[in-house]
C-alpha cells in the first residue's frame, strides 16, 4: 500500500527533470542499491528526513517545497488512519 503518494511522484518527477537514474541518484547518496530510490518513488518507503535535504541540492528543488510536500502527506497519511480506526475502541 502507497504510503507517500505525492511524495513518490514528486520524487520521481524531480529525478527524471534532473536527467539521473535511480543508479545515479542511489550512487550520489551513498546508497549500494537503486531499490531504496525505486521503493521511494513507489510510494513503498520513505526517504530518511536527512536524505529528503540531500535531495533538494541533488534535484535543484527549494528545500521549503520539499518541506511542505512531507508534512502534507504525513498529515494526509495519520488523516487517513485516524478517520478509519473511527468507531473502533482499544482496550
Amino acid at each position: 500500500m502507497k504510503k507517500n503518494g505525492r511524495m513518490a511522484l514528486f520524487l520521481k518527477e524531480k529525478r527524471v527533470k534532473a536527467g539521473l537514474t535511480q543508479s545515479d541518484v542511489a550512487q550520489k547518496l551513498g546508497y549500494s542499491s537503486p531499490q531504496f530510490i525505486s521503493n521511494w518513488e513507489r510510494g513503498l518507503a520513505s526517504p530518511p528526513v536527512f536524505v529528503l535535504r540531500d535531495l533538494t541540492k541533488i534535484y535543484k528543488v527549494a528545500a521549503d517545497e520539499m518541506f511542505n510536500l512531507l508534512v502534507n502527506d504525513v498529515k494526509e497519511n495519520l488523516k487517513k488512519e485516524f478517520y478509519a480506526t473511527k468507531g473502533r475502541r482499544r482496550v
